[in-house]
């Protein structure tokens, strides 16, 4: 993403103000938020359900989609909630550990949300809905309880006190108590009324909570980082500017309050919205894209609803860049690039409804083709409320899925972030595909894999990026490269004189060849991303050939004075690799892979591997094997990574080195 230039807070005047002028003025929006809440989609849907004028909230098909949310085991009326306790808080200053604290948190969130959709569900049957309300109605008085709505990894108690124990009278404002304002306030929107009849006085608790938390922290303070007002606007922009505009239209009752929230969130979005590049690539990668640009279409589309289409978007070109991203990076089934801090898998419970609108809407014909084939499968998550809700709505409005598959592309060339993703055969997994990435390593949640390669067969990645951690204290400080996974000698990439890559927006790939759609062949320069003297060089092709079937990818350096051990060539691999390093041969099998035949169009596909070949003499292989013990990396890859290491002379301070890559039939 690019930066913005600084300026004072109320000053900023991007895309947003361009398009929406005199609008955004205290008396115009105060005027077009009048009756706001009862406009949006979510409202107007509860009030239809209620008298049964429209769908009722589980159709056939939302029953279908929402299956695992309701049989979930999570808890419901009468057992136990989770109680997020100080030890755990505290474990995150003590050891780093920061899910001890942080899942209860989420388990109780969870469980609220079901909680909302089943009082939905069930609002025809009295006796029952009784039961669910009183459930919410706990589980909102738990939250109104909670110390902190501020994760503990973002708390800054610690850092201003030495304390491990959260400061009532100075709230946090993060990601985590965004996520539940925004919570509240839709529950609120579609469950006010019976939590009124049920638990009187409640929902003004709720009210005066998030006025004290979050509005006034957010009003009377310019010091949070996320705002960007130091030029530097990553995804906490979005994420927390979209859930402060669902608590204004849904919590603050006071005109002139609501309106001041209102107008500084967007100047908030506006930020984000200036900073994206015009190729509307994301550098945080598909993963993060949900909670950057996806937070901002969200909160773009609720402003819309909420001022009856006075605030229309149709025309800021950044909306309709952003959009074709996620399809851009997808590889076949539910593997997508995964760059930076992001699973390979992507999880089914994303959004898919919220792009499908959007590209319908706008005309992009691939990104609603694809939405449309992602979204139809079974949600399994209820943290964020607001998205439970409208997917439940839209399938309620749906009789049908589309069956016409993801909109596979046959190439992407996001020149922002210097990233190429090339297939064999358009519209079809089968086969090869290519995925090159440039680009710095002063990127948001930055990994060192400048000039690092993906491949994949039939759409499952098997020279893979391990990609995100469980996140520690460790992942955002300053022993964060010690982390395996962040490390450029574990991502497919040259080692020179086994250095690994260095940390900052100076250590870059610079462009030598930009690929084409009729020769998809990539060329960058990777010294710069290294601590090499000047003049030194080391430069890399990598090419997919569809006629042939065969991935090319050669590395020509030339170093100068040796400046340590050998240098050598790093490739990381998923599955089960077969090494016959004599012949210079290799094949990596999918076999190990969770899931891997999610992306297949049959079984024998299913099985299909990658053969690499090189010139034996020309490098020494070492094999190394990587168990995983991390539930996030092994969700992806099972229990073991392979990392091939292809080490050069250790004189070899000018050289050459290519490796063919095709597919295999051969099963192991």
């Amino acid at each position: 993403m690019n930066n913005v230039s600084p300026s004072v807070r109320g000053a900023f005047a991007g895309p947003l103000a361009e398009a929406w002028g005199s609008m955004l003025r205290r008396p115009q929006l105060e005027s077009l938020l009048a009756g706001g809440r009862e406009r949006l989609g979510v409202a107007r849907f509860a009030h239809a359900s209620r008298t049964g004028v429209g769908p009722s909230w589980m159709t056939a098909a939302a029953d279908a989609k929402f299956e695992p949310l309701r049989t979930s085991s999570a808890g419901g009326p009468g057992n136990p909630w989770p109680q997020p306790l100080a030890s755990d808080f505290a474990r995150y200053f003590r050891d780093g550990n920061r899910t001890a604290y942080e899942d209860l948190v989420s388990e109780r969130q969870s469980r609220l949300s079901r909680a909302v959709v089943m009082a939905l569900a069930n609002e025809h049957d009295g006796e029952a809905c009784l039961l669910w309300v009183d459930e919410v109605a706990d589980g909102v008085t738990l939250l109104c309880e909670q110390s902190t709505w501020c994760w503990g990894a973002h708390e800054d108690v610690h850092k201003r006190q030495r304390h491990v124990v959260p400061n009532i009278d100075r709230p946090y404002l993060d990601l985590g108590a965004g996520e539940v304002v925004a919570q509240l306030g839709w529950i609120d929107l579609v469950l006010g009324e019976k939590l009124d009849a049920r638990i009187p006085g409640l929902r003004e608790r709720m009210r005066a909570e998030v006025g004290r938390r979050v509005i006034a922290p957010f009003l009377d303070r310019d010091d949070w980082p996320w705002l960007g007002l130091d030029g530097d606007v990553h995804n906490w922009n979005p994420w927390i500017h979209s859930n402060l505009l669902v608590a204004a239209v849904t919590l603050v009752d006071d005109a002139r309050l609501q309106s001041r929230v209102v107008a500084l969130a967007i100047e908030g979005l506006d930020r984000f919205m200036a900073s994206l590049p015009d190729d509307g690539a994301i550098d945080e990668g598909f993963s993060y894209w949900w909670n950057g640009a996806g937070r901002a279409l969200e909160a773009l589309a609720f402003l819309e609803q909420a001022t009856a289409g006075a605030l229309a978007v149709d025309g800021i070109p950044a909306v309709h860049a952003v959009l074709d991203f996620p399809h851009s990076m997808h590889l076949g089934g539910n593997w997508y690039l995964n760059v930076a801090d992001g699973p390979a898998l992507a999880h089914n419970d994303l959004p898919w409804d919220m792009v499908q609108t959007w590209a319908r809407r706008l005309g992009h014909a691939e990104a609603a083709q694809h939405a449309d084939a992602q979204w139809g499968k079974p949600l399994h998550g209820s943290l964020y409320l607001g998205r439970v809700l409208r997917a439940l709505m839209t399938a309620s409005h749906r009789e049908t899925q589309m069956t016409s598959g993801a909109a596979l592309v046959q190439q992407s060339y996001l020149p922002s972030v210097q990233i190429l993703v090339a297939r064999q055969n358009t519209g079809s997994v089968e086969g090869l595909l290519l995925a090159v990435k440039g680009g710095h390593n002063g990127e948001n949640h930055n990994h060192h894999d400048v000039g690092s390669v993906v491949v994949a067969v039939d759409g499952v990645p098997l020279l893979v990026d391990a990609g995100q951690p469980t996140y520690t204290a460790r992942t955002f400080g300053p022993d964060r490269y010690d982390e395996q996974c962040m490390q450029s000698l574990w991502h497919n990439a040259p080692a020179p004189w086994g250095q690994e890559q260095q940390t900052g927006v100076s250590f870059a790939a610079e462009l030598v060849q930009s690929p084409v759609s009729e020769d998809p062949t990539m060329v960058l320069e990777l010294a710069g991303a290294y601590n090499l003297p000047s003049g030194a060089s080391w430069q890399r092709s990598a090419s997919l050939d569809r006629t042939a079937g065969v991935v090319v990818v050669e590395d020509a350096w030339d170093l100068g004075e040796q400046q340590g051990p050998a240098s050598s060539v790093n490739y990381l691999a998923a599955g089960t690799v077969v090494l016959d390093a004599a012949a210079g041969s290799a094949t990596i099998h999918p076999n190990g892979i969770p899931g891997h035949g999610l992306a297949q169009e049959s079984e024998q596909r299913g099985e299909r591997g990658l053969r690499l070949v090189w010139n034996p003499n020309a490098a020494v292989v070492h094999q190394d094997s990587w168990q995983l013990s991390d539930p996030l990396l092994q969700r992806s890859w099972g229990d073991t990574l392979t990392r091939m290491r292809f080490e050069f002379p250790a004189d070899s301070t000018r050289g050459e080195f290519s490796i063919s890559m095709e597919v295999s039939d051969d099963h192991e």
